[in-house]
């Protein structure tokens, strides 16, 4: 468990060290006396001792195997020599993972990469639970997104081109990222690894199957576009026969309106301009 350690300010002791190598310097040089060369592994002692903490930093102190404290005030301090000091950062971090190629729910082969924003939490944690914390962020993180991937499809298209109600890969990114960032916090938790953000930031077919997919894509478009053209047509359709017989315009029986139908689909329906023909004769001719 990390615990709070406060050392003192170094500036008295600096003055202390600048003292005994003025002690060193006038006892050999004015003095004469090499007996004041004995203050010499006083100095190594003092100077092993002064160590800096810049601002969003740590020191994880150590003395002989046993942990001692967290220094995390910044500034110029002084400590037990002896002590074996780790620099671990508090600052956050960001980590942009390679493109893993990987299946989704489906067993469609997908490229997806994840953008996350982390930092030390607990220095003990990350400094004594982990071998390297760095680089377990990195391996869990990989780890995270491929079960993501395995968890949601990356598109679901009902027979009708739209969306179906189940959470995808492409559709579903709020849903997607707030599972993505609770699995990868509770990777990391155990090496004292807050998760400021974790998002999704690149997925895609894998390339061996990516035109088939946008050739599915764009006939689904397709044919949910023509259901609307048919389903427009059939009303307008609707619309002008009951228009024709509500103003008595003209008499049309079941063989005429079958004929007027078909006419007007496809009009209506195609996909290119229609050239009409007019008929300057009677209606059966």
């Amino acid at each position: 468990m990390e615990t709070t350690r406060k050392s003192i300010s170094a500036y008295p002791m600096l003055l202390l060290l600048l003292l005994v190598i003025g002690s060193i310097v006038y006892g050999v040089a004015v003095l004469e006396k090499e007996l004041f060369l004995l203050l010499v592994p006083v100095v190594i002692f003092l100077i092993k001792g002064f160590y800096l903490v810049h601002p969003n930093e740590s020191k994880v102190m150590v003395l002989f195997g046993k942990y001692a404290g967290t220094v995390k005030e910044n500034g110029f301090f002084w400590d037990n020599p002896f002590f074996v000091r780790k620099r671990i950062s508090l600052r956050a971090r960001n980590f942009d993972s390679e493109r893993l190629k990987v299946n989704d729910q489906l067993g469609n082969p997908i490229m997806i990469s994840v953008i996350l924003v982390w930092k030390v939490l607990d220095t003990y944690r990350a400094a004594f639970d982990v071998d390297d914390y760095q680089s377990f962020v990195r391996v869990q993180t990989d780890a995270a997104v491929r079960k993501l991937a395995g968890m949601y499809p990356y598109d679901d298209f009902d027979e009708d081109g739209t969306t179906g109600n189940q959470i995808t890969l492409r559709s579903g990114m709020d849903a997607v990222n707030e599972t993505l960032e609770q699995e990868v916090s509770d990777r990391l938790s155990i090496a004292g690894i807050e998760v400021m953000e974790a998002r999704i930031g690149y997925l895609a077919y894998a390339q061996e199957i990516a035109n088939a997919m946008l050739k599915r894509q764009q006939a689904t478009a397709v044919v949910a576009a023509r259901a609307k053209i048919v389903e427009g047509a059939v009303g307008m359709v609707e619309m002008a026969l009951s228009e024709l017989s509500s103003k008595n315009i003209v008499e049309l029986d079941e063989e005429k309106k079958a004929a007027m139908v078909s006419n007007l689909m496809v009009v209506l329906c195609s996909e290119k301009e229609t050239t009409p023909v007019v008929n300057t004769g009677t209606l059966n001719h």
